[in-house]
């Protein structure tokens, strides 16, 4: 669970005009909403929110929200951002305990990717999927999925199945052992490998020629 703190206040005007009135007064509208109580419209003081999503530790995490003293956890599902300026426009929040079985995307990060034979051959890590998303207990939030990638050679493929997940955290996916990440070969090691297979060929029906002639001999 992230140490972030924010404080929250009951947004009284809802609707476009709502959040228009709250970002002209340095505030950024959302929606609190989950458990077993009503969404309610909420703001947030614009430079807390940018300081807590600068820390890396805001999206996808359980946070804690302060309205005048009442403390509550909680976990940002979306923040909506300013195409062109980059602030945050809207935040949606959902109530949640630490034990609440949550789906959220979690980052992959590869490990060991410099010692794979598939890498030293020259090949390069296509990654099919950049995150997962997986069910886990809100309190228990993985700040990525690690994988290691030291085995994996040019052609190799790394599924689902083969991924050690931590404790009390699943795939939300389960008919499909699907694809996160292949090793593949750069053209100009494909193409070397082709000729060397063809040279082989080559040696070895000179050699198979070679051993006919000396027979008849």
């Amino acid at each position: 669970m992230s140490d972030i703190v924010l404080s929250v206040e009951v947004r009284e005007r809802t609707g476009k005009g709502g959040a228009r009135e709250a970002r002209r007064g340095g505030l950024v509208p959302g929606v609190l909403y989950g458990g077993d109580r009503s969404p309610v419209a909420i703001t947030l003081k614009n430079n807390e929110l940018i300081k807590a999503i600068n820390s890396g530790k805001f999206l996808a995490q359980m946070i804690t929200i302060d309205h005048k003293g009442e403390m509550q956890t909680v976990l940002t599902r979306d923040v909506q951002f300013d195409p062109v300026r980059d602030f945050p426009l809207h935040v949606d929040l959902q109530r949640v305990d630490a034990s609440s079985i949550i789906s959220v995307e979690v980052p992959v990060r590869f490990l060991n990717e410099e010692s794979a034979p598939g890498i030293k051959r020259g090949g390069v890590v296509n990654v099919v999927r950049h995150t997962i998303e997986v069910y886990c207990p809100a309190g228990q939030i993985p700040e990525a999925i690690e994988i290691d990638i030291a085995h994996m050679n040019i052609g190799d493929s790394l599924n689902i199945s083969e991924v050690n997940l931590p404790d009390g955290v699943k795939p939300t996916i389960t008919d499909r052992d699907f694809t996160i990440a292949t090793m593949q070969g750069s053209r100009a090691v494909i193409e070397g490998e082709e000729e060397d297979d063809e040279d082989a060929e080559a040696d070895e029906d000179a050699e198979v020629e070679a051993e006919d002639e000396a027979s008849e001999d």
